[in-house]
């Protein structure tokens, strides 16, 4: 039986990125930017069905732009969390493009990449971050620059927060977390780190139950003055902070 809800899930899965791939071709253009962010949120909340992840948001989530969020990294799954929770821009590494049928998805919902092992990239990308911010959106990255397994988290890399400090823009972090809706435990279903491989990964949450995603939205901070190495430090405490806080 688990077996077949597997497939299940799987199918009604693939048939609702197929969809979401034509809205944003045949229906994106000719929305205004609210209403885009709108078919957004319902349409991942949708998908968080789906795969049978229960939703759960603490703290406020931004109202409006600039804003940087920071978070921690440990999925695939990570955007639609977010995206469910508050829609937004994301960053991600370049081979997140080529994803089947997900990358198309995900570029069709404004995703911005960036080659991570490219010096010239990354100034490119804050150049450009920092306009999209100055213009009121929402940008979210993860700092880690790879995802972990939930247990540490990773150094955060500073780069990306220039954009930041050159828009005068303030960064929000935020902590997430895979639990066992039942236990309160640890949930290691959707990680995608290690060997796991993406279809992997994907098939492991698709089987998964009780699978709960916690998002936890801190209090918005400016640089005040901190260069960008010193401000990721004291993002990465509070992202650390928020990610462990169990209530």
């Amino acid at each position: 039986m688990k077996l077949l809800r597997t497939l299940s899930r799987a199918l009604r899965a693939t048939w609702h990125v197929v969809r979401g791939v034509w809205i944003i071709r045949t229906e994106f253009g000719r929305l205004t930017p609210p209403q885009t962010q709108l078919l957004v949120r319902e349409w991942t909340r949708r998908m968080l069905v789906i795969l049978g992840v229960e939703l759960e948001v603490r703290g406020t989530p931004p109202e409006q732009g600039p804003m940087l969020q920071v978070a921690n990294h440990m999925s695939w799954l990570d955007i639609l969390v977010m995206n469910a929770a508050r829609p937004s821009r994301f960053v991600s590494k370049a081979d997140a493009e080529h994803w089947p049928l997900f990358g198309r998805l995900i570029t069709g919902a404004g995703t911005l990449y960036i080659e991570r092992t490219s010096r010239r990239d990354a100034m490119r990308m804050v150049h450009h971050m920092a306009e999209r911010l100055e213009l009121g959106d929402i940008l979210s990255v993860f700092p880690e620059g790879t995802t972990g397994d939930g247990r540490e988290l990773l150094p955060f890399h500073a780069n990306l927060l220039q954009a930041a400090i050159s828009a005068k823009a303030p960064a929000l972090p935020v902590g997430l977390r895979f639990v066992n809706s039942q236990t309160g435990e640890p949930h290691p279903g959707p990680l995608f780190v290690g060997e796991t491989t993406l279809m992997g990964s994907i098939w492991s949450t698709l089987s998964a139950d009780h699978l709960r995603a916690v998002v936890r939205y801190g209090e918005p901070q400016w640089s005040e003055g901190r260069d960008r190495r010193a401000w990721a430090h004291d993002l990465r405490n509070d992202v650390d902070r928020l990610r462990k806080t169990a209530d």
